[in-house]
């Protein structure tokens, strides 16, 4: 059942959905700390983004990021600030989607319906292989919130 919210205007109903920049730390190769972010590969429409997905009936948008992340992923992850809010149009109708910056904790990805595979990449591969532009603001979004450059 999607989740809908009510234009008070008389248009178009916005579908509401929820995601997050999955992000794991990782060692450099000169010996430091670096982080690495995960996109999921959705074949029905052969892109790459990050997990996300629309809202159940009832569910709080950080419950439905996290429920998304392991659907897409098969990670649990610790959630953390909330990233900004995009909005597009999405089979010619308005669609909203909450993000937050979330690690991942634990997991092991398995192909599903949805994402028949995942990358973990540095921020600058994961801005490029991204393939909507919207979802590469989400790459600095979440550096920023970790304060990393």
């Amino acid at each position: 059942m999607t989740v809908y919210q009510d234009d008070r205007h008389g248009g178009p109903r916005t579908i509401l959905a929820a995601g997050c920049v999955l992000w794991r730390h990782t060692s450099t190769p000169h010996g430091g700390q670096g982080i690495e972010i995960c996109l999921v590969h959705r074949s029905k429409y052969d892109d790459w983004s990050h997990p996300k997905g629309k809202l159940k009936r009832g569910e709080d948008t950080l419950s439905g990021a996290l429920r998304e992340v392991r659907e897409e992923t098969g990670h649990d992850c610790a959630p953390g600030p909330a990233l900004p809010t995009v909005r597009y149009l999405a089979n010619g109708g308005p669609k909203q989607v909450s993000y937050w910056a979330a690690e991942a904790t634990s997991g092991t990805f398995r192909p599903n319906r949805e994402v028949d595979r995942i990358t973990w990449l540095t921020p600058p591969a994961a801005r490029a292989r991204l393939t909507q532009p919207r979802d590469r603001t989400l790459v600095d979004a979440l550096l920023d919130a970790l304060h990393t450059t």
